[in-house]
């Protein structure tokens, strides 16, 4: 069965003049580019070229996402940087939850990335408790859990999240950052990390452990007033501020 596209779920790419630096935005775990589409469009207001993709499997019905694993993510994220780094004379990479996974993934492969933005990243594997839970599940035929998303603040602010999280991505998800978790201080470029003081999906510890085994200079701004999903919430403006700040200083235009 085919499905569609959901509504705000839609990839966006920005071209702008010639010089121009770019920024690609990735999105989140079960989510899709309306989480970070605020973000890629204050990017390209201000004058960058930008990629917003949606990654394999998002964005359409979780039936779709099934199928899917880290290497569709990672290569989606590395074919949209790709296409981005030809046209922009440098490139920042931003993401928030797994889209934040993907970002400092995309930074062990390219260090002459100029900077990263993470945002409430996942950088750590499940628990070996949790991983057997989800093993127990899938052997019992149990194929997704109740979905991670729409973790706001803001009562007024929604995310188009799956309803489901499906098992067998999460677990590529998870032996992923079990390898990308001891890549951590190879990284050199300049990070801006910024974490939730409360996070129902992603235990803030895990900024922490990326904070102190980043190789790079780290920038860190601890949202005071947002959940997970921090780019819908209330603490969105300070998020578009400072990443704008910070795309800015690496890319040499201040």
């Amino acid at each position: 069965m085919s499905y569609s596209v959901l509504p705000g779920a839609e990839p966006w790419s920005h071209v702008t003049g010639p010089g121009a630096p770019g920024v690609l935005c990735l999105h989140g775990f079960t989510g899709n580019p309306s989480s970070m589409r605020a973000v890629a469009q204050a990017f390209g207001t201000a004058g960058f070229h930008v990629e917003l993709p949606r990654l394999p499997g998002h964005g359409t019905h979780v039936e779709d996402m099934k199928a899917t694993r880290w290497d569709d993510w990672a290569g989606a994220a590395d074919a949209a940087y790709r296409i981005l780094a030809e046209r922009a004379t440098s490139v920042v990479v931003a993401g928030l939850s797994m889209g934040g996974s993907l970002t400092l993934w995309l930074g062990t492969r390219h260090p002459e990335i100029a900077g990263l933005i993470c945002v409430n990243p996942a950088t750590l594997p499940q628990a070996p408790e949790v991983v057997d839970m989800v093993e127990d599940f899938l052997a019992q035929g149990m194929e997704a859990i109740p979905g991670i998303g729409a973790d706001l603040a803001d009562p007024q602010a929604t995310e188009s999240a799956y309803e489901a999280a499906p098992l067998r991505p999460l677990l590529s998800l998870s032996a992923a950052l079990g390898e990308l978790s001891s890549q951590y201080p190879e990284l050199a470029m300049p990070l801006l990390l910024c974490s939730s003081a409360q996070d129902h999906v992603v235990d803030p510890a895990q900024g922490d452990f990326l904070a102190t085994t980043y190789g790079g200079p780290v920038e860190r701004v601890v949202l005071e007033r947002s959940y997970h999903v921090a780019t819908l919430d209330y603490d969105a403006p300070l998020i578009i501020e400072r990443a704008l700040g910070f795309a800015r200083r690496v890319a040499g235009l201040s």
